[in-house]
């Protein structure tokens, strides 16, 4: 089994939404912020070859929104999406699986982009099966206001429409070593894959824990629906990931793509922090 990371870009969003209740006097040593408090982030997805599947686990914004939407989100570096998956030896149409976190832009509509003459949608991975949890599905459907803005028609009506989106119930082992787990903080039934390649154990965590600077349990982003949820869910999985030596991949860290963690007096915190390869 081989892992790759796949550098989409980077993006520019407010602080204070990235870090809710935590003073800025806090967290801008961590993440500095500019004059408008936008603070830079990774737009990070992950690609595994199991020698029989290739698994591309979110796609980042596409490119189907006008330059309005994109002026609001400052897109700078990377690979693009393409780029990123030539990089290693892939493209498109050799992604077999495109598992969706969740169906916030950023994560989902690179899998949807404009037909040869722009009259409409087709699957940017025309090869692939599209997975989603039944839950974040039925609630990208019928959103609450506060995460309704983040669901674009445009992302989620030609996977469904294509015949190629599947749903997952609950926690399943997808694909050998391949296990799925939801979890409801950030939004509901968001999915964060367990990648087991026999040896180690790879967590990519999503929004769940978008960078180390979020791992303190209080520490969380004012867009998680479900706060007390998300640090519920926090606290189990990093203790955990202590105990059975996970290997954390982040999708938002601009500085570190990996890292352990471990007990301390301050309760679990960062061990050691590398980049995948």
């Amino acid at each position: 089994m081989k892992l790759f990371p796949i550098h989409i870009t980077n993006f520019k969003i407010d602080g204070g939404a990235m870090f809710g209740v935590v003073p800025k006097v806090l967290w801008q040593s961590k993440y500095p912020a500019d004059e408008n408090n936008l603070c830079n982030w990774a737009l990070r997805s992950l690609l595994i070859d199991t020698g029989k599947r290739v698994i591309l686990i979110d796609n980042g914004y596409g490119d189907k929104q006008d330059k309005k939407y994109f002026s609001h989100v400052y897109l700078n570096g990377g690979d693009g999406l393409e780029g990123a998956l030539k990089k290693h030896g892939y493209s498109f149409d050799d992604v077999t699986d495109m598992i969706l976190t969740h169906l916030h832009a950023d994560h989902c509509g690179g899998g949807v982009k404009f037909n040869a003459d722009r009259s409409g949608y087709e699957l940017t991975f025309k090869n692939a099966t599209y997975w989603v949890s039944k839950p974040h599905w039925d609630w990208a459907m019928n959103p609450n206001k506060q995460e309704g803005a983040a669901f674009l028609k445009e992302n989620l009506l030609p996977m469904h429409e294509s015949g190629k989106l599947k749903f997952i119930e609950k926690d399943i082992e997808l694909y050998s070593g391949i296990n799925l787990h939801l979890y409801n903080g950030h939004t509901i039934g968001q999915i964060i894959p367990f990648i087991n390649t026999g040896d180690k154990t790879f967590v990519f965590v999503a929004d769940l824990i978008p960078s180390t600077a979020h791992i303190p349990l209080v520490w969380n982003m004012a867009y998680d629906i479900r706060p007390m949820d998300t640090l519920q869910e926090k606290e189990d999985f990093l203790n955990e990931a202590v105990d059975k030596n996970y290997t954390l991949i982040f999708q938002h860290d601009l500085y570190n793509e990996c890292c352990t963690v471990h007990h301390t007096e301050k309760g679990v915190r960062v061990k050691e922090t590398f980049t995948l390869n």
